[in-house]
């Protein structure tokens, strides 16, 4: 079985195998975050409920979409620079560095708290990644800057359930995606 950690015997046309090297391994983890945020909304979408069950779960369909295809676009950015993407169940979750969606069936809020909280981490560690594969390959960072405005985007919707009207987010200082679920209503509950 080949790795995705092996370095690849090519790359692309202008980069070094080296450095072709260090963006494949750069997008391993992106693969698995995309992947995983998508099976995260799609849970979501099958466990809201409450008042705002409707919005929440038609809001969700469009997100999931765009995360698989952002997953897709990924998968492929690492296959051309010779690398070997991995998209099995196995490979996400021995190789993720965090831990799985801790929220059940919940009302809406709750999902949303928690929601903001993944989104957090996913639009963090993209912007690490291209920090990092913005110094030797451009293509793969006009991917992820494309990838980190549609998240943002997303971040926004979800943010706009959680903001008063005063500009503060209910989750903030939240740690755990169960405290932001928790943050979200206020006053303790989920």
């Amino acid at each position: 079985m080949t790795s995705s950690r092996t370095e690849p015997k090519y790359t692309v046309p202008g980069l070094s195998v080296q450095d072709g090297g260090k963006v494949v391994e750069l997008l391993r983890l992106r693969l698995h975050a995309l992947n995983d945020l998508s099976l995260t909304l799609k849970h979501i979408h099958w466990n809201v409920v409450g008042p705002h069950f409707i919005a929440i779960h038609e809001m969700l369909d469009p997100q999931v979409d765009r995360v698989r295809a952002m997953a897709d676009d990924t998968a492929e950015r690492i296959s051309a620079l010779g690398g070997v993407p991995l998209g099995t169940p196995g490979a996400l979750v021995a190789e993720r560095t965090w831990d799985d969606y801790e929220v059940g069936r919940a009302d809406a809020i709750a999902h949303l708290g928690a929601l903001d909280l993944v989104y957090t981490g996913i639009v963090e560690s993209h912007r690490a990644a291209l920090a990092d594969v913005g110094k030797f390959d451009p293509v793969t960072e006009d991917l992820l800057i494309g990838q980190l405005r549609a998240l943002e985007q997303f971040q926004w919707f979800v943010r706009a359930h959680l903001e008063s009207s005063g500009g503060e987010l209910a989750t903030a200082g939240a740690h755990t995606e169960a405290d932001a679920a928790r943050s979200a209503h206020g006053d303790g509950a989920s």
